[in-house]
């Protein structure tokens, strides 16, 4: 019952634009919702959700995890597509992150540089031995006495990263049931992950910037928690 209300709620809700010109069109997308299908002719992932706000076809060029809210980039014809997956292909593409994890941290910033793998499941983890290079960049904006909010910029981009990295170094993301104890996390609401910006060049060779873009549930979660 409770799903079949989320995904009415979702479907009547209009998506922020952020930005929208011929070549593509950059979104907020809600924590919940699913960047691309989940299953064939899925109405409630953000894909259809913005083709249906729009009126035109719109093509993914990078994913954000279902849990995870923040800015995305919508290709809205092939050749924009092929250039901007190109863009990330070659890490011309600089994203950034704000996290809420549990407990302090010591540093002011840092790299987290453990290979990752799959493990199965969908789930990944550090694997020295086996694992692919990852590197995540963090910098911390506030603690508290339980937690810490910190900025990361990926400089890689390998499946559940940002989740993986700080797990492996202790300090799990708030919320996050598939990296950290469950029974601690399923008291939130929320993965408190959210992508916060996005900088590139454009097809229209037009520098696209978006920075410090903070949805409203995450912010008000923050409120609460720090």
């Amino acid at each position: 019952m409770w799903i079949l209300w989320f995904q009415r709620a979702v479907s009547d809700q209009m998506i922020q634009i952020l930005h929208h010109d011929a070549d593509c069109v950059a979104v907020m997308k809600p924590a919940g919702v699913a960047a691309i299908p989940e299953k064939r002719d899925d109405p409630v992932c953000l894909v259809a959700l913005l083709a249906a706000q729009l009126g035109v076809r719109v093509m993914p060029v990078h994913r954000l995890d279902k849990e995870v809210s923040g800015v995305m980039l919508y290709a809205l014809h092939p050749e924009a597509h092929r250039f901007l997956n190109n863009a990330f292909e070659k890490r011309e593409v600089h994203k950034t992150y704000q996290a809420l994890v549990h407990g302090v941290m010591s540093e002011d910033q840092g790299v987290i540089t453990r290979p990752i793998r799959e493990f199965g499941s969908g789930r990944m983890g550090v694997d020295d031995i086996k694992g692919k290079p990852s590197e995540t960049k963090y910098f911390v904006l506030k603690r508290s006495d339980r937690f810490t909010l910190v900025e990361l910029s990926p400089q890689t981009g390998r499946r559940h990263q940002l989740r993986v990295h700080l797990y492996s170094i202790g300090h799990p993301i708030v919320g996050d049931t598939r990296y950290g104890d469950k029974a601690l996390q399923a008291g939130f609401p929320r993965l408190m992950l959210t992508s916060t910006g996005i900088d590139l060049t454009l097809p229209s060779e037009k520098r696209l910037t978006l920075a410090n873009i903070i949805p409203s549930d995450f912010a008000a979660m923050l409120e609460k928690i720090i």
